[in-house]
């Protein structure tokens, strides 16, 4: 297995009544994680997940999904953390499960946001006084 790769997928309403992420998981040897997932009115789907897998297999399992018209953005996380809108009051750092969100220089109680240790869980957004952590849906 390689290191684990951060998506963010859009599904076309045509496609979010359909199996499909069982069939990454199932056909193409894939560890999945799903971090966050939303159907909206329209219908449309959200997926942030964690794919494990040996590289060949995720590249298989990534035109699979192309064949549904799924967007793919690879590398890309749901969640955002903005640090010229951040007071670097700590706040969120009681609310992060992950420590995702720390405090990078405990001298200066500068705040940082490691991206490969969040899980989407949004519970910085809920308690960010200052709109820092952004949620992509």
């Amino acid at each position: 297995m390689n290191t684990p790769l951060k998506a963010y997928l859009y599904f076309p309403k045509s496609e979010t009544e359909k199996p499909i992420i069982c069939h990454l998981i199932r056909d193409f040897n894939l560890d999945i994680n799903i971090f966050r997932g939303k159907i909206t009115p329209d219908e449309e789907g959200y997926l942030s997940l964690q794919i494990s897998g040996d590289a060949q297999d995720i590249e298989r399992a990534f035109d699979y999904l192309r064949a549904f018209n799924v967007e793919i953005h690879a590398g890309a996380v749901g969640l955002m953390w903005d640090a010229a809108r951040c007071t670097h009051c700590g706040h969120c750092t009681a609310h992060c499960p992950t420590d995702a969100l720390h405090f990078g220089d405990a001298r200066t109680r500068t705040m940082a946001f490691d991206e490969t240790r969040c899980i989407e869980c949004l519970a910085c957004v809920t308690h960010c006084p200052f709109g820092a952590c952004i949620s992509n849906f």
